[in-house]
């Protein structure tokens, strides 16, 4: 195989990374708006989408393994198909957490419950436009745009905390809630983790770029996490 082909290759994985990330995207928006909505048919879609981000995740390592196989890549190369597995990791495991939304939405079913958190719709777009540009930065090698996103998520995570207080206040002033209000910690766990989780992907595309791994985000504010 050509350098030329190897690179065309090369660039049409990374092309359906992209695609797989844009599935994430539109889980994670419509999970936490069908709850919003109380929409369980819509919740039912998610569900059962997730098997086909599971599927593109699979399909996806066997040609990164391909590759990796019948190539003979480059120090660069091998930094990019190594750093393709872990986003593609991360993508399956975004999609769980939509996932999850969906079936707390699905288990309430028809039972009344907590109206869901205002700040919900805003935890899904944050984390949804941070995993947007961070697949940007993977691809593209964007090492300023890489180090900027996970700032948002510090906001990601002052939501959080906002959320997890308000629900413990309740669940402390009428324990009776406590199931109900739980249910909406979850959602809010898994929003948060998501965010968490883009902020890997910015981990993997500096070390596409500068060869190095470092943790990012480093923050001396712990989010609380649900036990």
């Amino acid at each position: 195989m050509s350098r030329d082909t190897f690179d065309r290759n090369i660039q049409q994985l990374l092309d359906e990374v992209v695609m797989l990330g844009s599935m994430v995207e539109q889980a994670i928006m419509q999970s936490v708006e069908s709850l919003m909505k109380r929409d369980l048919a819509a919740s039912e879609l998610i569900y059962k989408a997730d098997e086909r981000i599971n599927e593109k995740r699979f399909a996806l390592e066997g040609e990164t393994i391909a590759l990796i196989a019948t190539q003979q890549p480059t120090a660069r190369d091998l930094r990019v198909l190594a750093a393709v597995f872990e986003v593609l990791t991360e993508l399956e495991r975004m999609g769980d957490y939509a996932k999850g939304i969906a079936r707390i939405n699905i288990m309430v079913g028809e039972e009344t419950t907590l109206k869901p958190s205002k700040h919900f719709p805003e935890m899904a777009r944050i984390t949804a436009e941070m995993l947007h540009k961070a697949l940007g930065a993977f691809v593209e090698g964007n090492e300023e745009v890489a180090r900027e996103i996970p700032d948002e998520d510090d906001k990601v995570d002052d939501l959080y905390n906002w959320v997890y207080r308000d629900l413990i206040d309740l669940m402390i002033s009428d324990p009776s809630i406590v199931t109900k209000a739980n249910n909406m910690l979850w959602v809010a766990h898994n929003l948060e983790r998501t965010a968490d989780r883009v902020t890997n992907i910015c981990e993997r595309a500096l070390y596409v770029v500068t060869g190095e791994l470092s943790e990012l985000d480093v923050s001396d504010d712990e989010v609380v996490e649900v036990a």
